[in-house]
């Protein structure tokens, strides 16, 4: 079976621990939303006990793209705390973000939008401008200013919304 998400609830909240992909081209970004999200957000997911942040990353891309694709580098550790507007539980939560290599992975061939099903799960992926994403409904929020000036190394920081 297998291995437990990184996630559980106490009465104070949620905790995550998750990982998120970033692939940049042409001053865009590919972005995706599922039926259960009004918002946009990146490829990835939810880091499992006994798992790396990169494997977890490779599973994630597997399950939701299916693709491989290589990591470039590290680019944010993000201490995000907010309430979840789907539900409405407080959550703390550790993201890893990823710059990866979008060549070889057959990503752009397939258009500016596509559908993919995870199951019964449908998510529409999206190549978003980096100059858009101020008016879209986009998160995390850091990011809409973060994707034009990626760090120049691995950067801790948080965010209270």
């Amino acid at each position: 079976e297998a291995a437990m998400d990184i996630t559980f609830h106490t009465g104070e909240g949620r905790f995550n621990y998750r990982v998120c992909a970033i692939f940049l081209h042409q001053n865009k970004v590919l972005a995706m939303r599922d039926e259960r999200s009004p918002y946009y957000y990146l490829p990835g997911g939810r880091v499992a006990l006994g798992e790396t942040a990169q494997d977890a990353l490779q599973r994630e891309l597997q399950e939701e793209l299916d693709i491989s694709a290589r990591i470039q580098r590290p680019l944010w550790l993000n201490q995000a705390f907010f309430t979840e507007d789907v539900d409405g539980e407080f959550t703390h939560e550790l993201c890893l973000y990823f710059l990866m290599d979008a060549a070889g992975t057959g990503l752009l061939e397939r258009g500016e939008s596509f559908t993919r099903y995870e199951g019964q799960r449908r998510h529409e992926f999206i190549w978003l401008p980096l100059e858009e994403l101020q008016d879209k409904y986009f998160y995390p929020l850091f990011l809409k200013e973060g994707l034009s000036h990626l760090p120049d190394q691995f950067t801790l920081r948080e965010e209270v919304e």
